[in-house]
């Protein structure tokens, strides 16, 4: 099974030097915001619900992003939340930060709706406002430093689920997989990150105050199998 390269707001991306060295080189600066967006609004609202299985995500609040920020597109009765994410949303230090082909369908339940999903918001609108890469880790890690944002609440999950995603130049969709969001805490006190002896994977925010556990799962959100 491949290693993960991804993120929610949030995370640790692997990547071959060579691969990194030539992301590295490709998207050192932020793209013209029309690249980030996607002009259908249909087509987002449909990718967005394609990271949960039919039956949640057609039930759900979804947000699309516009010109200063992700916008609500439909409402939801459910409580969960999907968006797709773009690839400012992984580490200040990954070379694809800036990679405008990136599109991470994600479905959030209501607990990560409320107390994850607003530090990648509060992330995307420091980015469109013009602020540098730097400027934008500046003011998150003074936002972290006043606890402006929550620690995860108990039960924060999310789906990505969707065939249609596009992780990063080297994994593509990689898995289905479900994500479950905790305060900082140890890998390994979760059995994760166990050198593949383990199918649970973790990565801590940074400075983000969350860890992330990804755990891959059998079937796609339309019931296929996963086959890669």
């Amino acid at each position: 099974m491949k290693k993960i390269r991804f993120t929610v707001a949030i995370f640790v991306l692997v990547a071959c030097q060579a691969a990194a060295q030539d992301a590295k080189t490709t998207y050192a600066n932020m793209a013209p915001v029309e690249q980030y967006m996607i002009a259908d609004r249909n087509a987002e609202i449909a990718l967005a619900r394609s990271a949960a299985p039919e039956a949640v995500g057609r039930e759900a609040e979804v947000m699309v992003l516009g010109s200063r920020g992700y916008e609500t597109a439909a409402k939801g009765t459910n409580g969960f939340v999907c968006l797709v994410e773009r690839a400012w949303a992984t580490g200040f230090n990954d070379p694809e930060f800036w990679n405008p082909k990136v599109r991470t369908p994600q479905c959030f339940n209501a607990a990560a709706s409320r107390s994850v999903v607003p530090m990648y918001l509060k992330r995307t609108e420091l980015v469109l406002s013009g602020l540098t890469k730097e400027q934008v880790l500046e003011r998150i890690k003074a936002a972290v430093a006043k606890k402006v944002f929550a620690v995860p609440e108990t039960g924060s999950m999310c789906y990505m689920l969707s065939k249609a995603g596009h992780l990063n130049e080297k994994d593509g969709h990689w898995h289905p997989h479900l994500m479950f969001f905790l305060p900082l805490t140890e890998a390994a006190s979760w059995g994760a990150n166990l050198n593949g002896y383990s199918p649970v994977f973790a990565a801590p925010g940074d400075p983000e105050p969350v860890t992330t556990f990804f755990v891959p799962v059998p079937r796609w959100s339309d019931g296929t199998a996963d086959e890669s």
